[in-house]
């Protein structure tokens, strides 16, 4: 059972739902042969994971080690940012924009013509949320457009980035350059600040939420859980519909 590379130690739940399946059957009545099941699958001989593991989604491809930044606290890398936002595009039916993490910086070094030519195939003023994460040396945090309402918030775990991060004047110069006059004037930045940590991790629950129209009623605590349901969603190439908690 490499599904997840070995990474994370499998739960009975995680094998109770591989048996169910495969066998189609129900397996709850079972659950001691389940537990000696998982013990003897992580035992300490069968605890390596494996070498070539490798997930592939669309133009990302994910390694073990890539996914091992979802492991206690360490930092989560771009590679596992921008494949949970295609993962994030496509459970909200891509109503939703996941601009990859390097577009921030472009735009900050080398202003709207650095990075006019990402969206060449995409309006971003037919979608209903855009998604910006955004990396500042060592903190992530999050921009969200609301395109119909024309808002602009900013989700920073750390309250520390607000004077770092402006969007406004790339969709005001994206509107005149897609010629969508509406577009150019009527925004408004309110930003939106909790003080917790994992501030990746954070940025990834943020965008999920809010694509998904579910509430932001994650904190600290749940953090822990979430990376594990982070790395299952990469693995299976598809976000879970279970609650943060």
């Amino acid at each position: 059972f490499t599904m997840y590379g070995t990474f994370i130690p499998l739960q009975k739940s995680d094998v109770l739902s591989h048996l169910e399946k495969m066998f189609n059957a129900d397996f709850t009545d079972r659950r001691n042969f389940i537990s000696e099941l998982v013990q003897r699958r992580i035992s300490p001989a069968l605890w390596n994971p494996a070498p070539s593991f490798r997930v592939v989604f669309k133009k990302h491809t994910l390694t073990l080690d890539d996914l091992s930044t979802l492991a206690h606290q360490n930092w989560l890398n771009d590679q596992v940012i921008n494949m949970y936002g295609e993962l994030i595009m496509e459970a909200a039916q891509h109503k939703v924009h996941f601009l990859n993490s390097f577009f921030h910086r472009q735009l900050m070094t080398k202003g709207y013509n650095g990075v006019k030519r990402w969206t060449k195939q995409v309006d971003l003023f037919s979608k209903s949320l855009l998604l910006v994460p955004v990396h500042l040396e060592v903190h992530w945090c999050l921009v969200t457009t609301d395109v119909v309402r024309k808002k602009i918030c900013l989700f920073d775990s750390q309250r520390n980035a607000l004077h770092k991060v402006n969007i406004l004047k790339y969709l005001t110069a994206e509107a005149r350059e897609k010629q969508r006059a509406s577009f150019v004037n009527g925004w408004t930045n309110v930003p939106q600040q909790t003080n917790e940590n994992d501030c990746g991790v954070f940025v990834l629950e943020y965008s999920r939420c809010l694509a998904l129209a579910q509430p932001l009623c994650f904190s600290q605590r749940n953090i822990p859980k979430i990376r594990k349901r982070i790395y299952k969603e990469l693995c299976e190439c598809k976000l879970r519909e279970e609650a943060q908690q």
